[in-house]
């Protein structure tokens, strides 16, 4: 059978099965076995497109896709966004842009430069702001900048910025504080990278016994999670067991 053929046959059949699975009309399913790829191309147009953009999965996967092929699009199109119309928002969206591929001291400029007048105590800018500075290795102006930002927004809450401001306490060499930091928030944290951290700075308290208690709870979490939780996670899972073998060597 001719190779364009049998891609043919497998594109319409595919397409017949989708029809049948998400109840589109039984229609679809004459007009793609009579008019093989221009049915096909006309059927995912009309039918397939429109409900990857209403699906939040599909949508995640075509962004990854587009930005593989045009990785500073969103770049450009914040820049452009922000040049015709200045708002801390516009400021934000690019300052992310900048953060995102660890440019950090641009992004540090944009935030501060949003940081203004109604703006001047956005949680969502001083935490943005904390992340460049902890990114250009200031973790004292960090930790200063999320001290501001909880005394003005006592009510706001961030599972990143909670272990952003732990990160800077132990970069101060205040152990038992931040060891009190990460242990508070270890529990509601999405997950693993807190409870690596705070194993890790078990260990360095001398605490080793603690350490390989946290190490093998992350190791207990992965085996009866999901999978997608297991692959999102898997640099953290892989450096507790890693830790956990030093910690724990065989006999």
């Amino acid at each position: 059978m001719s190779p364009i053929i049998l891609l043919s046959l497998i594109l319409q059949v595919a397409c017949c099965v989708h029809v049948v699975r998400t109840g589109r009309p039984l229609y679809w399913i004459f007009i793609l076995l009579f008019f093989s790829y221009l049915a096909v191309l006309i059927y995912v147009i009309a039918e397939v497109l429109p409900g990857l953009r209403n699906n939040p999965t599909a949508r995640r996967g075509l962004r990854k896709v587009r930005d593989q092929i045009d990785p500073t699009r969103g770049k450009r199109q914040a820049d452009q966004r922000l040049r015709v119309s200045d708002t801390a928002d516009n400021r934000r969206r690019l300052a992310q842009e900048h953060l995102d591929r660890g440019e950090y001291a641009e992004a540090a400029a944009l935030y501060e430069g949003a940081l203004r007048g109604l703006h001047s105590e956005d949680p969502d800018l001083m935490l943005g702001l904390a992340k460049a500075q902890y990114g250009l290795q200031q973790p004292a102006q960090a930790r200063k900048t999320l001290e501001a930002l909880i005394a003005a927004n006592p009510n706001f809450r961030s599972h990143d910025g909670h272990l952003l401001y732990a990160r800077t306490v132990e970069d101060s060499a205040d152990i038992p504080a931040a060891l009190h930091e990460y242990e508070a928030m270890i529990g509601g944290y999405p997950g693993e990278e807190a409870r690596l951290r705070y194993a890790l700075l078990l260990k360095r308290a001398g605490r080793d016994d603690d350490a390989a208690r946290q190490l093998q709870n992350i190791l207990d979490r992965a085996e009866t999670s999901p999978r997608y939780y297991q692959q999102a996670q898997r640099a953290w899972i892989d450096a507790a067991r890693k830790e956990l073998r030093q910690l724990t060597p065989a006999d």
